[in-house]
């Protein structure tokens, strides 16, 4: 009989940003933005334990209101992913999902179908993609573009356009506001899953030719011949980088 694999998340909660300072602790209707996070992976029926790593004694404050999990971590970490392998050293589990601390309305059922993934043993890590619709999106360099094989595992990530149509490369980027029919073209959305095991791994890797290229931490991952198993969903990540970011999560809420 299989065991049972113990599964949690870690949401790392940074306080300084260099767009939008403090933004873990904005006011969502009378709540943090990490609190609302919280609660909606509170909602995810396969995880065992949830906690929040943060290097601020005032984020650890405000979430201790809500949960005892709050792991105080080194604030030298350049990644959220190198925060959260210092907060899981010492937690006994298999799996850990890293759900970002600026994602109020994450979908629980995103957060299921990646823990899922790791019930095939052979899954190191996994993360997720949803189709783009619209070629603006397509264009924009902060949109990361994933490809992958038919096993849906991650052949590539970019920041540029992949893959490159090249019949119609002119009429798609310059005569069209939609991605037409029949082509598919994918984002990448900031949402991990690792093996305990891989991600204490992973950290100790260098940093890569390709990741220091795009800035793509995941390159690492598939320039040291691992691999990423990507999921496709429907959810469109809602992450709270900016001012504006931040009213339109307040529009959301009303």
């Amino acid at each position: 009989m299989k065991k049972k694999l113990k599964k949690i998340v870690v949401i790392p909660a940074r306080l300084s940003s260099s767009r939008l300072p403090g933004k873990v602790l904005l006011d969502l209707k009378g709540k943090s933005v990490v609190q609302r996070v919280f609660e909606q992976v509170q909602k995810a029926k396969n995880i065992d334990a949830i906690y929040i790593a943060t290097d601020s004694i005032e984020v650890q404050k405000v979430c201790q209101a809500f949960t005892s999990n709050v792991i105080l971590t080194s604030d030298k970490h350049e990644s959220g992913t190198d925060r959260i392998a210092e907060a899981v050293a010492t937690i006994e589990c298999d799996v850990v999902i890293n759900v970002q601390g600026d994602e109020p309305f994450i979908e629980p059922k995103l957060i299921e179908d990646l823990a899922a993934t790791f019930d095939d043993e052979t899954t190191p890590m996994a993360s997720a993609m949803h189709k783009i619709e619209l070629v603006e999106e397509l264009k924009n360099p902060n949109v990361v573009k994933v490809v992958v094989n038919k096993q849906n595992n991650a052949i590539y990530f970019s920041r540029s356009i992949i893959p490159h149509h090249r019949d119609e490369w002119d009429a798609l980027l310059n005569h069209h506001t939609h991605i037409p029919k029949g082509l598919h073209f994918y984002r990448h959305l900031g949402i991990y899953g690792y093996t305990k095991e891989f991600l204490l791994k992973y950290i100790t890797m260098e940093m890569t030719y390709l990741e220091r290229l795009e800035k793509l931490e995941q390159l690492r991952v598939l320039e040291n011949g691992y691999k990423i198993k990507m999921i496709e969903t429907s959810y469109n990540s809602i992450g709270i980088d900016t001012q504006s970011d931040y009213e339109k999560a307040l529009e959301m809420l009303s």
